[in-house]
């Protein structure tokens, strides 16, 4: 599940980044709303949403070109993660209405605590939006459970205490306590933090229902901005079709 700051470099990037994506056999996406003060983003995701933000990127920027893709035939399952402080200040109903108009499938927001996305999960269903919880290593067991019950459409298990960013290994301990949740739950559970090449992808993805890449993916397209928008794309693409290879 590869993992795009959405309007970086620009938006009519993203949007070809999807397709590419797509193309290329993936089917789930997570689109970053970017934001001024993100809480768990490493330095180069960070960076990648300060440009955004300086280049006048918005939510309804970000919603338009969603829903220009959706009327390409963009067939990707698209999953926002955003910050509770710009649902918030959009209004809660009128947000995830307009963010499941636009065509996305799902939300992430990593700063509401449970017991608050417990009761954003019947809003976000009702605006037909599978609302994604997330589990950190740090969790206690018991709660674990708990957040697994109320997530929808997939868990996304934090792999590492810490911030985003690329690693050459994830922790043991992490990939046991995906194997472990498993055996309680029957929604797919999706590893990121620190996935960032195809041996860790496969590995990931002995226990766990999907590898989340993106400070991996953020850096390449970092890398190629300057370049022309066709060799970006193919470059990152290509990328892509590496971490693929494990699974498919």
């Amino acid at each position: 599940m590869p993992f795009l700051t959405a309007g970086y470099p620009d938006l009519e990037t993203t949007a070809a980044l999807l397709g590419n994506f797509e193309a290329r056999g993936v089917r789930v996406c997570e689109l970053g709303i970017p934001f001024s003060d993100p809480i768990a983003d490493g330095p180069t995701i960070q960076a990648s949403y300060t440009e955004a933000l300086s280049a006048g990127v918005s939510s309804e920027k970000i919603f338009e070109m969603v829903r220009s893709y959706r009327q390409g035939d963009g067939k990707l399952a698209l999953v926002a993660m955003v910050s509770y402080s710009i649902v918030f200040k959009h209004g809660v109903e009128s947000y995830l209405a307009a963010a499941a108009g636009a065509g996305f499938d799902g939300i992430i927001i990593p700063d509401l605590p449970l017991e608050e996305a417990a009761e954003l999960e019947p809003l976000a269903a009702a605006a037909g939006l599978a609302n994604v919880m997330l589990i950190a290593p740090t969790t206690p067991p018991a709660r674990r459970l708990e957040i697994a019950r109320h997530s929808r459409g997939f868990i996304y298990f934090v792999s590492i205490a810490g911030i985003t960013g690329e690693r050459a290994r994830l922790p043991e301990e992490s990939i046991r306590a995906v194997a472990e949740l498993r055996t309680h739950t029957d929604t797919p559970v999706c590893i990121g933090f620190g996935v960032s090449n195809a041996e860790t992808v496969g590995h990931v993805c002995e226990v766990a229902d999907g590898a989340i890449v993106g400070s991996a993916i953020i850096h390449r397209i970092t890398d190629a901005k300057d370049a022309p928008r066709n060799e970006l794309v193919k470059k990152v693409g290509d990328f892509i079709s590496e971490l693929l290879i494990p699974i498919l």
